[in-house]
């Protein structure tokens, strides 16, 4: 098949070259010629594991090709995807959908022969209709197809959630544009991976769903985290109790700093407003939103409780300032507000991320070590914020050496209290009694 990725972000790049790997034949376009540019002479735009290599091999394949001009790849285009950026619209919160719409009337403009537009974004329910009304106002010619097809990435595992998916959902309305979607995910769909059909409003409803809920789980454990602490109780044997209940499960119930990212805060806050204007509230999407963002300031607030209450002067080290590990993305990482809370008390905040310091430097104003023992020098208290490996098993003996007063506050509770005290920490975990 012949296939246009519209935008060559983090969903755009990843999808293209996994549909090529597949033996598509795929061209990523962007507007941004500086990215095309790097992407051309083999320079990621992003950090995600095994991504170089995979664009690599694939354009050397010849599978794989990126370019700034849309309409001749469009025109021998058999499916075109949209996968630009729907971010928060400044002052009411609901998703700008203004680059979705944007590029379905210039990918309208080149439309030759049956088409399948495929909306990869994540978009509010009904933007599809919008798309299919302004390719046919623009192109009232064109013989085309709309359809639904939500990315469910996670950031640092992308390629392997792309080529091992849990499920495929396509929403269509279009048997034509049917069997040409089950065409480019055949390679998947032998594997048996489960290609589920769907109405196309109902595809676009799923992935705001599926985001709230995980979301929604996070927080319920970050809540419980708070009780275990009052009561006496471990929440990590909590997660473990209740995770193993099958109707339950074990993943996102890890108990931390709370969520953030490019997905879960702007999808929530999206899928409130969507219900709102139909008059059918989601308060239990509501509560987890608030919640959360109440949450990421009150972990600033315990690292000042575990220094006396008072950091004013005091340097604090940070380790990991991504809203995970394994990718370099800083959007809405809890970081951001426990740097400011920090700040805000007057404390002088260093920080060290082994892929996220370029992007961080945009949006903090703290010093940036060059490892996990530069930010402990001179330190009154070590915060692990995110949980890469390389923070896994630290030289406590040396950390502590380095540090004004040996406080270690892990916000994703990486280390045993035991383990971390032998060597003369004052340690605070999340959901454990001190």
């Amino acid at each position: 098949m012949r296939i246009v990725m519209v935008g060559s972000g983090y969903v755009g790049l990843v999808s293209g070259a996994c549909f090529a790997d597949f033996g598509h034949d795929v061209v990523c376009v962007d507007k941004a010629a500086e990215k095309i540019a790097a992407l051309n002479n083999g320079i990621m735009p992003i950090y995600e594991p095994g991504l170089d290599a995979l664009v690599a091999s694939n354009r050397s394949a010849g599978r794989l090709s990126f370019t700034t001009e849309l309409g001749p790849a469009v025109e021998a285009a058999d499916v075109v995807f949209i996968a630009v950026g729907t971010p928060s619209r400044r002052g009411d919160g609901h998703a700008d959908l203004s680059y979705v719409y944007a590029a379905a009337a210039e990918i309208a403009q080149s439309i030759k022969g049956f088409t399948v537009v495929v909306t990869k974004s994540t978009v509010p329910v009904g933007t599809g209709d919008e798309v299919e009304r302004i390719i046919r106002e623009t192109n009232p010619e064109a013989d085309f197809a709309v359809v639904s097809n939500p990315e469910f990435l996670r950031e640092g595992a992308a390629i392997d959630d792309f080529k091992r998916p849990d499920r495929i959902v396509v929403g269509v309305t279009d048997d034509r544009a049917r069997g040409v979607m089950t065409e480019v995910y055949r390679p998947l769909y032998l594997n048996q991976s489960p290609l589920v059909f769907t109405g196309r409003r109902t595809s676009e409803l799923i992935k705001y769903a599926a985001n709230a809920f995980l979301a929604m789980k996070i927080t319920f454990i970050n809540e419980i985290a708070d009780l275990c602490e009052r009561v006496g109780a471990d929440v990590q044997d909590v997660s473990r109790g209740i995770g193993l209940d099958g109707r339950i499960g074990s993943k996102f119930l890890h108990a931390g700093p709370g969520y953030g990212g490019s997905c879960f805060p702007k999808d929530t806050l999206a899928l409130v407003k969507t219900a709102q204007d139909h008059d059918s509230p989601v308060r239990l999407i509501e509560t987890t939103i608030a919640i959360n963002d109440n949450r990421k300031r009150a972990m600033g607030r315990r690292v000042i409780a575990a220094l006396g209450g008072d950091v004013r002067g005091k340097k604090i080290g940070i380790l990991g300032l991504t809203f995970k590990p394994n990718t370099d993305d800083m959007r809405d990482s809890p970081a951001i507000a426990i740097v400011q809370t920090l700040k805000d008390a007057g404390a002088i905040v260093s920080g060290y991320d082994p892929e996220g310091i370029d992007n961080a430097r945009q949006m903090m104003d703290i010093a940036f070590a060059s490892g996990p023992y530069q930010v402990a020098e001179g330190a009154a208290a070590l915060v692990l914020v995110t949980e890469w490996n390389q923070f896994r098993a630290l030289d406590l003996p040396r950390l502590k050496s380095l540090m004004v007063t040996p406080v270690f506050v892990d916000l994703r509770n990486v280390y045993r209290a035991s383990e971390v005290e032998a060597h003369g920490f004052d340690y605070h975990a999340i959901g454990k009694a001190d």
